[in-house]
């Protein structure tokens, strides 16, 4: 059994009790293929995705842990660090940042705290990004609000 596979198989094993209110799932997507997982986030609560259902997918390389898993949101998410299109989420630990210490569970949470907390700094969204750098709040939190009742109400 290769180093991966064993790694995956704990932390599998593990997240039957890390599981909580923000991160719903995480498993892979069958159990013939180990290195695609998926996972569901639900929006943060007291932010303009609360109510939302994120459904995440997660490529594993075959070197992991010592690279990063690749994640991408497969529900369309509005968000300074998300690409709208391709889900490509714009986060440290998924790339310069990344350790062997960080697990699908931990790296899922990471992904949970930057809805809350939108860098607009680094964008991936200009127009999200844009709407929080001029201060509009109420704009960033309305546009926000309409996709996420569009798009994660319920898993696509």
């Amino acid at each position: 059994m290769s180093s991966v596979t064993k790694r995956l198989l704990k932390e599998l094993q593990d997240i039957r009790k890390d599981l909580t209110d923000e991160l719903l799932s995480l498993g892979p997507v069958d159990d013939e293929d180990l290195l695609q997982w998926h996972a569901v986030l639900r929006g943060p609560q007291e932010t303009p995705y609360q109510g939302g259902l994120f459904r995440l997918r997660i490529d594993i390389p075959e070197e992991y842990p010592i690279k990063p898993p690749t994640l991408t949101f497969a529900t369309p998410v509005c968000h300074p660090n998300v690409h709208f299109e391709t889900g490509e989420i714009c986060l440290d630990i998924l790339k310069s940042q990344w350790s062997p210490a960080w697990t699908l569970t931990s790296t899922c949470l990471a992904v949970h705290v930057l809805l809350a907390n939108p860098e607009p700094s680094s964008p991936l969204n200009c127009d999200a990004a844009n709407l929080l750098r001029c201060g509009d709040f109420v704009g960033y939190s309305s546009l926000v609000s309409m996709y996420t009742h569009i798009f994660a109400g319920q898993i696509q």
